[in-house]
């Protein structure tokens, strides 16, 4: 009987051996978790610290790139009403001219410059007259069409000149086209 006591005693302590080192296992699991949980709320903080200082960098730059462009648009303007001034001064020079003389060639001449100082500042600022001596759609507007001998399509006048910016249109050209009154006959008897 004593070795079956000292059996069940010594299974016994195997058991609560076995019992504290499970327990030692789970708690250190548990301290290993916890330290984990940390570390991970400290990462998610510090992400969220960026989170914040990226949303405040990224308003500053929309506050920054709005002043921006209206300070280059008032630029912009700027740039082109002092070119306009200078066709003002023209204008004045070509109004003083014409009151003070009384023929109309000093008028004339007065209303070319201004033209050419015109012509210059559109130049300068990348605006291209449209050239079409037959009537394309695409930078044309026709606003008549008039029977006549010309060929089909001819541009006969043009009531407004089209404009170009940087290949852009801007402004189609307003036309006069001829429609070939022969061609339509021809095109009938077909």
């Amino acid at each position: 009987m004593e070795n079956k006591k000292q059996r069940i005693l010594i299974e016994q302590e195997i058991h609560d051996c076995n019992y504290n080192k499970a327990r030692d296992e789970k708690i250190c699991e548990l301290e290993i978790l916890k330290q984990s949980i940390e570390e991970k709320k400290k990462q998610a903080q510090d992400y969220y610290d960026q989170l914040l200082r990226l949303k405040a960098d990224f308003e500053n730059y929309i506050r920054r790139s709005e002043k921006e462009k209206k300070d280059y648009l008032e630029w912009g303007k700027e740039k082109i009403l002092l070119k306009q001034i200078s066709i003002d001064d023209v204008l004045r020079q070509a109004l003083k001219s014409a009151k003070l003389g009384n023929n109309i060639e000093s008028i004339v001449l007065g209303l070319e410059m201004i033209s050419k100082e015109f012509s210059k500042m559109l130049k300068e600022e990348g605006v291209k007259e449209i050239e079409c001596d037959k009537f394309d759609p695409n930078i044309c507007e026709a606003l008549e069409y008039i029977g006549s001998e010309e060929e089909d399509g001819k541009i006969l006048e043009v009531y407004q000149k089209g404009y170009k910016m940087n290949e852009k249109l801007i402004r189609a050209a307003k036309v006069k086209v001829a429609k070939n009154n022969k061609e339509n006959i021809v095109g009938n008897e077909k």
